[in-house]
């Protein structure tokens, strides 16, 4: 909420007026951290637990109001570097052999209470208006804990603004989590016995090491943990404890803004977006981390010990959305810990070059099954003669039984079972509609399904049960347990890709010669005249056409009718590259890796991208021409006014890369990407909202959502819109949980361009 200063006088952090529009996250530093990178053998100080010395901002160090050092590299078996800030003398900011003094808690406290009460009052206030609004609608509320430093202030605050017997406290327990969480698990729990707080544990029934080996190492992308350890638990959780499948709850969650870029864009309140039929809130969405801090200090809160170790989060110990220093100052103090899950890494995956694929975090970026040893596909489609024939080896469940989750079928369809296999036929008409969808989700289920329980945790009926094998009872067919990724989660991360997962070897297609601002202002306002007058080299020229030509501004050295069409827009406009964009994606490998493998809001590192690259064989060399070039198309309108990504920099050298949600405000680019979508899959003009969400499916068409970064709040508004004012071209409607996309299928997107 308010933005902060280091103070010099207590060595803290002080807090004024002004609204913190953006926080550098700072936490405490305490001294087994500044033991773990070595500022022990230049600086005296006392080791003890109870205060810290310093605070940290990412890499920085503060100490008593000024930066005195930074860290540099680190990775999981290499501890980051240590670098000392200089003065303009070129002497330490902080010399060598200084004792250095703890922060003075109970003073910064005082300095800090008034503004500190008046967050407390506005929070409180919020989570009881929130419990007035709904606690006679409601069977539930509940808060959502996990034994970091969020929670902790979350449930104080929940506790002075409820009754005790008006909500309950969750912990979900991933069984991956750190050491340390558990002690702030058992005290917490302790407490709220103790204070008459019903205190709840939920955990899968399938151990991490169990699940890891079955559904194969998550990644950023195949992220099943957070459903099969989490979210679907603490469901199955609840239903037990109010005895009813159909419960609508209130989950208080503390999660906040300044976090990232994904959380940023939270809303206090929202129903069904984080668990489906269930309210959220997120009271201290405002609050920044030195708030948090302050108010654990002011309150005299239960402080997990991992933070004292340098861990700026408490989550899951080995995650893969961690990555470089964090992971450095994990593994240095729960080697033994994390050691379980790089041996299994070991153990599953196939690389050549394993050290390096763990080291420098190629296991995060992990799409499919491709990599896993030993993974056979037990799920094969393949369209014959006008015929899907759909091959089933080795089934867990019975596709009986799944079968009924869809009801009755506008088409026929058999089943002819060879010993312990089948071969499902349909016709081919079926393959992209939304019930051949279904049906193929069906049988992927009984290929697949380990009774992970998630499909029962979606089932809000209750009509799914796994307690002595797969059984399903008067389903409803409300579709909920076929809203998972491809249906089965285990399916899902371990399907091998049509291709062979194998990225073409022309996927570097700029080489170190990706396009300039420059050259493509001359390009449009020189037009065909370009060619025969510029100063670009030969590599520059020839890169630079293949460019223009993937983007359909040029065919055979000649513009083309999309170029004036870009020129009539204004070529520097957000529109016209959003249109370019969408060419792009259809027909140039770099800007669809691009799109595919750096989600939206998600911090990269160099390294990491380097390494997702040398993972699908792309040399070390194309590797880093195709980081290189993402910088320098950002340097385009591309970046500028589309906003399509970002990348940080030091000393000229890259460090981060990060895509962007786009700046796009014409609706029409959305609505000619929903018909290049269409179109590049064979005719498939209905669709849900929910499909084009689900950037998981193998497809020839890229999803608009997954091109531009828009998520479903944002694309309800835009379809709505669009099927207004565009009814000749489109109709959407989203009620009752339901959601569906129509596009005219007389009309093709050389149409909606005219619409231009």
């Amino acid at each position: 909420m308010y933005a902060y200063t280091h103070d010099a006088q207590t060595g803290g952090l002080l807090l004024n007026n002004s609204t913190s529009i953006f926080s550098k996250e700072p936490r405490p530093v305490y001294y087994r951290e500044l033991d773990i990178l070595g500022f022990d053998k230049h600086y005296n100080y006392v080791k003890q637990d109870e205060l810290p010395y310093m605070w940290a901002e990412a890499n920085c160090y503060w100490y008593r109001g000024l930066k005195v050092a930074k860290t540099k590299g680190g990775t999981l078996y290499t501890a980051p570097e240590l670098e000392f800030i200089l003065d303009a003398n070129n002497e330490r900011i902080l010399p060598d052999g200084e004792t250095l003094l703890s922060v003075d808690i109970a003073t910064m406290v005082e300095k800090n209470r008034e503004l500190l009460e008046v967050i407390e009052q506005v929070t409180v206030k919020r989570i009881f208006d929130a419990y007035k609004r709904y606690h006679n609608k409601l069977d539930i509320f509940h808060v959502a804990f996990s034994g970091g430093k969020d929670s902790v202030v979350l449930l104080e605050l929940v506790k002075k603004a409820l009754p005790r017997s008006g909500f309950v406290v969750v912990f979900g327990d991933t069984g991956m989590e750190f050491p340390d969480t558990y002690d702030v698990i058992n005290k917490t729990e302790e407490q709220c016995r103790a204070d008459e707080i019903e205190f709840y544990r939920a955990s899968s029934h399938l151990r991490p090491e169990e699940s890891w080996r079955i559904f194969g190492p998550p990644s950023r992308v195949l992220r099943w943990c957070c459903s099969v350890h989490k979210s679907a638990p603490q469901t199955l959780k609840l239903r037990e404890v109010l005895g009813k499948n159909d419960f609508i709850g209130m989950d208080f969650v503390g999660v906040r803004a300044h976090e990232s870029a994904t959380r940023a864009d939270y809303d206090y309140e929202n129903y069904g977006k984080k668990q489906k039929g269930q309210y959220s809130h997120n009271p201290i969405l405002e609050w920044t981390s030195a708030e948090v801090w302050l108010y654990i200090y002011m309150n005299s809160l239960v402080i997990n010990e991992t933070y004292k170790k340098g861990n700026s989060r408490a989550g899951c110990l080995f995650c893969p959305m961690g990555g470089g220093k964090s992971d450095s100052l994990r593994n240095l103090s729960y080697s033994a810990e994390i050691q379980k899950y790089t041996d299994i890494i070991r153990e599953t995956i196939d690389d050549k070059k394993i050290d390096t694929y763990i080291t420098n975090g190629g296991w995060v970026g992990r799409k499919n099954g491709r990599d896993v040893k030993n993974n056979v596909s037990r799920y094969q489609e393949e369209i014959i003669d006008g015929c899907l024939f759909i091959t089933v080896t080795k089934p867990s469940t019975d596709w009986g039984e799944w079968i009924k989750t869809l009801g009755e079928l506008t088409f026929e369809y058999t089943v002819e079972k060879i010993k312990n296999d089948y071969i499902v036929k349909m016709p081919a008409s079926v393959d992209k509609t939304p019930q051949g969808k279904l049906i193929k989700q069906v049988f992927r289920k009984a290929s697949y399904c380990v009774s992970c329980r998630v499909c029962e945790a979606n089932c809000r009926n209750g009509c799914i049960t796994f307690k002595k094998g797969l059984h399903i009872e008067n389903c409803v067919q409300c579709g909920q347990c076929h809203n998972i990724d491809c249906g089965c989660l285990v399916y899902h991360s371990m399907q091998l890709p049509k291709n062979g997962g194998r990225v073409m070897k022309s996927l570097n297609t700029f080489a170190d010669h990706a396009p300039k601002p420059d050259w493509v202002r001359l390009f449009f306002e020189q037009q065909n005249k370009f060619f025969a007058d510029n100063t670009l080299g030969p590599m520059q020229i020839s890169m630079f056409k293949r460019f223009l030509s993937d983007a359909s501004l040029i065919s055979k050295n000649s513009v083309t009718e999309f170029t004036s069409l870009i020129t009539r827009i204004g070529w520097d406009t957000e529109q016209a590259w959003g249109l370019i964009l969408v060419q792009l994606a259809y027909n140039n490998p770099q800007f669809r890796w691009y799109i595919e493998k750096l989600p939206i809001g998600s911090n990269y590192s160099r390294k990491i991208v380097e390494a997702m690259l040398t993972a699908i064989d792309i040399s070390e060399k194309d590797s880093k021409s195709i980081v290189k070039a993402f910088k320098r198309l950002c340097d385009l309108p591309l970046g500028t006014k589309l906003n399509f990504g970002v990348v940080t920099e030091k000393s000229k050298q890259i460090e981060t890369l990060s895509r962007c949600k786009s700046t796009l405000t014409d609706n029409r680019v959305v609505l000619y990407a929903l018909y290049k979508f269409a179109e590049a899959c064979e005719g498939y003009y209905q669709f849900t909202l929910t499909r084009l969400l689900d950037h998981a499916i193998e497809a020839v068409g890229i999803s608009p959502t997954q091109i531009f970064g828009f998520d479903r709040d944002d694309m309800e508004k835009i379809l709505l819109g669009l099927t207004v004012k565009y009814p000749d071209f489109i109709n959407a409607t989203f009620t009752h949980d339901l959601d569906k996309i129509t596009l005219r299928d007389d009309k093709t997107s050389e149409d909606v361009l005219g619409l231009f």
